[in-house]
Order: structure tokens, then sequence, then C-alpha cells
């Protein structure tokens, strides 16, 4: 559980107007005799400082060299009307046999940003579709009620959201340091009409923070607190949302603090287990190194896939299930959750091998699969093209299979976690604020498939 930041400071660069709302990185051209520059173009002032996030980052030094006029590139006429004034667009493709592209304008992230859809591959184009929208559905400044989980139940058209963390007066909170989660369900009889209620569960359900879909309702990652142990726990997607423990152990040694969990078709349940937890003051000191680990909810066999991660944080599958995504946010860490730029901001990508004597799943070839350039990759969901998608510093970054960046949709104050619904539907969790963004009808998650 965290709140990535992008550690990018505001500026106000130059704005161009355009009716559209997206935009593509322009590149100095080769023979300006200056070097491969990126810059984007429409950006304004940031709002909201990293403060208000429970963050201190620091600043990024601003370039103040100017670049030379980059060469004009037509663009494809189904994206343009003819008669638009930017029919020939002031950019061009990245070379991306350079490692050396240096951004000398960078957008930042606000609520007024005019084009919050950045285009860094053709192939993102086909994700938006040609009138892609980001709305605030709700802006509620008392707590960050929209964090974590994003566990979209289509049969009752539910919509289940973990808070971060809120303050909790009540004199049996001293086991949890004083803080508590709550769940919130929204339940959606249009895109924009919705009922919202807290989730009050028979069970108390100690400091949830990740969730998935499983069976019918939803698997959340519950991170226990100095007294109850942390683990898995089922719940009912339908009131009263009865809930039942289906894991809080690893062979009589207790879990950190499991932060996101998927789910594989063959019934088996994935999730990390960082120590966000014990910084954060509501678990004891740790008794397991961090793992990735996959239980089997109908035998109880529960082992460890992955190690070697300094705070394993979001995982998910390819549509394929050949591929296992999880990230490490080491940079964020420690009690304070201190922001250093020096540690992971990863997503690792690992091979899913079946031994052929046993037929258990083991993962191999673990490699880098990227690295977020705002902030942390906190959550992190596939749609059924195999594009890898994750919450970031300065919102929602995307990258096809093969780890290329293809695209951004920049959210003011960045994003912890998000959830598609139906039909290019996709909500992110800005902790206060909760944003609808709505891409081409056939960009549908890899979870749902709808």
């Amino acid at each position: 559980m965290l709140s990535p930041l992008s550690p990018l400071s505001p500026r106000s660069p130059a704005r161009e107007e355009n009716k559209f709302n997206w935009s593509r990185p322009k590149l100095i051209s080769a023979n300006s005799g200056t070097g491969h520059k990126v810059s984007f173009s429409g950006s304004s002032k940031s709002t909201k400082s990293s403060k208000d996030r429970g963050l201190s980052h620091p600043s990024q030094p601003s370039n103040s060299s100017r670049s030379s006029s980059p060469q004009t590139t037509p663009s494809a006429a189904i994206w343009q009307p003819a008669n638009d004034r930017f029919q020939t667009r002031n950019w061009q493709r990245i070379d991306r046999q350079s490692e050396a592209l240096w951004q000398e304008t960078i957008p930042l992230p606000i609520e007024s940003q005019p084009r919050p859809f950045l285009i860094y591959h053709d192939s993102f184009l086909s994700l938006i579709g040609p009138a892609p929208t980001l709305k605030i559905l709700i802006d509620d400044s008392r707590a960050p009620y929209f964090h974590e989980a994003g566990v979209f139940h289509p049969k009752t058209n539910t919509l289940f959201i973990t808070s971060n963390l809120l303050p909790d007066p009540a004199p049996n909170a001293v086991t949890t340091g004083n803080k508590t989660i709550v769940i919130t369900r929204l339940e959606f009889f249009s895109p924009t009409d919705f009922s919202r209620d807290k989730v009050r569960c028979p069970e108390r359900n100690y400091m949830a923070n990740g969730g998935t879909n499983y069976r019918d309702g939803l698997i959340l990652c519950a991170q226990g607190s100095l007294n109850e142990p942390a683990g898995l726990v089922y719940m009912e997607a339908k009131r009263p949302h009865r809930t039942c423990s289906l894991l809080n152990n690893y062979h009589s040694r207790p879990f950190n603090s499991p932060n996101d969990v998927v789910v594989h078709s063959d019934g088996s349940v994935w999730f990390t287990d960082p120590i966000y937890g014990y910084e954060q003051g509501f678990r004891p000191k740790p008794q397991l190194p961090q793992h990735v680990y996959r239980f089997v909810p109908s035998t109880g066999d529960i082992r460890v896939v992955a190690d070697g991660f300094a705070r394993p944080n979001g995982i998910a599958f390819s549509p394929d299930e050949q591929t296992l995504y999880v990230t490490d946010t080491d940079a964020i860490h420690g009690a304070g959750l201190a922001w250093d730029p020096t540690r992971a901001a990863t997503i690792y990508a690992f091979s899913l091998f079946h031994d052929p004597a046993t037929q258990s799943p083991f993962l191999v070839n673990r490699r880098v699969f990227a690295h977020a350039d705002s902030g942390v990759p906190d959550g992190i969901k596939c749609d059924v093209r195999g594009n890898v998608y994750a919450g970031c510093g300065d919102g929602i970054n995307v990258w096809n299979s093969g780890g290329t960046l293809i695209g951004k949709i920049l959210i003011e104050g960045g994003v912890a976690n998000f959830c598609f619904g139906r039909k290019g539907e996709l909500w992110a969790f800005g902790e206060k604020k909760l944003w609808r963004v709505q891409l081409a009808e056939g960009t549908m998650g890899a979870l749902l498939k709808i």
C-alpha cells in the first residue's frame, strides 16, 4: 500500500490549442545538430503538492536549453478533419534505437490537462479510439477513499475500492496504530449514475488492500494488524458481504502484509507480500522475506514462486497466462515511505514453466520488463491484446507486450490502482478522486474480457 507520486516539479511550458484531447511526443530533427530530444505539447502547472499525498519527493532539475524547430509529419486523415489547422502535426516518430532521448518539456497531469492521452506509438491510437475521455466521477476532499483493489463485479454492476490509511480513534484500533481502511461499494445504473456506500461486513477485514474477482465474489489482501494475522480473505459480492479467511500463514509463519492478488484459470491464487504494513506501523516485525506466493484453495498448498524483491507490489497475468508481471516499488520505502529515485520502480516479467513430471508451475526467465519514469508502477493489469497498464506517478502508463511504452493517460496526482469495466471503460483511483476513462470499446481487460 502506497501512494505513487511523480518526483517532477511543476512547470509551465508553452501550450498549443488543439481540439483533440491526446498528443504525441515531438522529436528534434536529427539534422538540427542538437541531438535527440523529446518534448511534449499541452500542459499546465500542477496544483497538487506531494505533501497532499503524504510523500515528499525531490524536484527534477529544469532544462533551460531550447531546441530548434522539429520537422513536421502529416497525420492520418482518420484522426484529423481536413479543415483542422494541425493537419500537419509538429512531431516525429521516436527513434527507438536511440538510448539518449532527453525530455525537454514535460506535461504535468492536472485536472484541466487539455490533452491527457499521450501517444508514444501508433498502436495506442487503436486502444483509446477516436474520442477518448477522462472525467471525474467523485471528488471527495474528506479522505483518500479511492486507493487500491478495484474489483468490478459484473453480475451486480458493483465496483469495490479500498481506501488509503484513515485515522481511527476507536479504542480497539490501537492494534492498527489507530489507522483503518474502509471498502467503498459503488453500484452502477449507468456509466455516470451510481450509488455509493461503505461495505459493512459481519466480520472485520483487517486493513484490506488489493483484490481480485474470485468465484461469485472477490478475494481481498488482508494486511492484518499488530494482533490479527495477515492473509487472504474471501468476501461475498452481495450484501451482507460475509467473509471468510482463505489463508493466514505460511507453514505457521505469519505473512508480512499481502498487497495484491490475481487468480489463474486453474484456480490457484498468486499474491505479493511486501513489508509496507510493518513500515506503516500496524504490523509486527517481518518473519518472512518479501515473496510472491502461489496458493491452491482446493488443496491448501502454499509455496513461494519468486523472491529477490525489495518491495513486491502489483501482480498480473498476460492474457494467455504464459507471463506473470510483478512490480517492485522499492523507490517508496521506509517508515515515512520516503522516495529514493535510485531504488526499484520496476516491472518484472516471468515465464511460466510446467514441470513435465508433476505439472507444477514454476516461474523462470526473470527479466526487467519496464521501469516507470514517474513515481512507481503500483497496480498492474493487462488488456486482451497483451498490453500492460500500470498506475504510476503521472497517471496510467501503457506498454505493449514487448516492453515498449506506447502511451500514457495523464491523471492529476498520479494513480495507485485502477480497474477495467465494460467496453473500454476504466476507473482510476486518485486517492480523493475517482476518475472514469473511456477508451475504445474493443479495449477490454484480460481478467473479465467484457
